[in-house]
């Protein structure tokens, strides 16, 4: 055996038995009525210092979770001073607007499209004929239906929309919603306002019928429509955002939902 392996060994060895001396010395002491006083008062104050670490910890971990809190709501705001910022710096065009005013006698299908750019439509009465030489009379004026449209959300309805409801959607981007909403509105009403005499094309005359049968009693003298209306009238994508805006548009009561049939009506408030 090598003298640097027998070296260790006796170094092993002769630490087990300091520490065999110890234990015994240990023991004795606590039987010792003099230091077994002593080594209570010992345990006792391993016990509070043992309390003391494991509040330590618990104060260590509310600590940490209350880190953490804060720094989601720092990101929070700091997109929320994003989204103000924005809208600061883009001053929605969008204003109260009048309820438009139709003429839906003798529509015919063209009318349905929009206006060519530049064309302006032709105004003035035609007189007809009355015994008497000489004499005309002008016509009575014709009926003129009102298509009720949904007003636009203001600054301060929209401020007040919860932050969880409106999530990141903008001013904007409601009120451009709207504005196709009140679009589809007015193209399914210029349907059903058309004389019966009238003629419609084919496309125009199921629509027609469409809208009929989606009448119920609860929907009489409202104004609504339905999914189909939305993908028939506008380009919108009847999505998940869609549904989310819809639902903002509940909160702020500009329209209410009538079901039934397996068909979804949003009727106009």
């Amino acid at each position: 055996m090598a003298s640097s392996d027998l070296e260790q060994a006796c170094a092993y060895i002769n630490e087990k038995i300091s520490n065999i001396k110890k234990c015994l010395s240990l023991r004795n002491c606590g039987q010792e009525p003099t230091l077994k006083t002593i080594l209570n008062k010992i345990g006792d104050e391993i016990m509070v210092v043992n309390e003391l670490l494991n509040k330590l910890e618990l104060e260590i971990q509310y600590q940490e979770q209350t880190t953490n809190t804060l720094k989601e709501l720092c990101q929070s705001l700091e997109e929320d001073y994003k989204d103000v910022k924005h809208l600061k710096e883009n001053i929605p065009p969008h204003l109260p607007q009048v309820t438009v005013t139709q003429d839906f006698d003798n529509v015919s299908d063209l009318d349905l499209e929009e206006p060519v750019k530049g064309e302006e439509p032709v105004k003035g009465e035609e007189p007809v004929k009355v015994e008497g030489p000489g004499a005309t009379k002008k016509k009575p004026p014709k009926e003129q239906r009102n298509i009720k449209e949904m007003p636009f959300i203001t600054s301060e309805e929209f401020n007040g929309i919860p932050a969880y409801m409106k999530s990141r959607l903008t001013y904007c981007q409601i009120n451009d919603v709207i504005k196709e909403i009140n679009k589809a509105v007015i193209s399914k009403y210029k349907i059903l306002h058309q004389p019966k005499k009238s003629t419609m094309s084919s496309v125009a005359r199921n629509l027609y019928h469409r809208f009929l049968d989606e009448e119920t009693k609860d929907t009489k003298g409202h104004y609504f429509i339905v999914e189909a209306d939305i993908k028939e009238f506008t380009a919108l994508k009847v999505d998940k955002r869609f549904h989310v805006i819809l639902n903002i548009l509940r909160h702020c009561r500009r329209l209410s939902e009538v079901r039934g049939g397996g068909l979804t009506r949003y009727v106009i408030t």
